[in-house]
C-alpha cells in the first residue's frame, strides 16, 4: 500500500483503526508516534522562515485532502497532531495525510 497514491476519503460513521492495523501503519513512518487517539510527530528546522514554509505547505495539503491536523507552531519547530475526530481515533485519513507531510521534507 503506497500511502502518497491515495487520497484521503469522508469518514462520516466510520470506525478507527484496529490496534494492530495502526502498528503495522506506524512502523511505515519513522518518527511519528502514538499519542492516545493521535498520530504526532516534531519537525524541527534552522528558523522560523523555514518552519512558516513547512507549515504553509502542510495546510495546503490538508486543503487539498480536506484531513486536517491540529499544530502547534514555533521558531524552529512544529509539532503535527493527525486524528480523525468523527470517528474517535485514527483512520487511514491520518496516515495518508502523516505520508504526504513526511514527503514535503523528502523523507517518505
Amino acid at each position: 500500500m503506497n500511502l502518497l497514491d491515495m487520497h484521503c476519503e469522508p469518514q462520516h460513521g466510520q470506525h478507527p483503526l484496529s490496534n494492530d492495523t495502526v502498528s503495522e501503519l506506524l512502523a511505515h513512518l519513522p518518527g511519528w508516534q502514538l499519542e492516545g487517539i493521535e498520530l504526532v510527530k516534531t519537525f524541527r528546522f534552522a528558523d522560523y522562515y523555514k518552519t512558516m514554509a513547512f507549515v504553509n505547505a502542510l495546510a495546503w495539503i490538508a486543503h487539498a485532502e480536506d484531513h486536517h491536523p491540529d499544530m502547534s507552531v514555533h521558531y524552529n519547530r512544529a509539532v503535527v497532531r493527525f486524528s480523525t475526530h468523527d470517528a474517535a481515533g485514527i483512520t487511514l485519513n491520518d496516515f495518508i495525510c502523516a505520508a504526504k507531510t513526511e514527503a514535503l521534507i523528502g523523507r517518505a
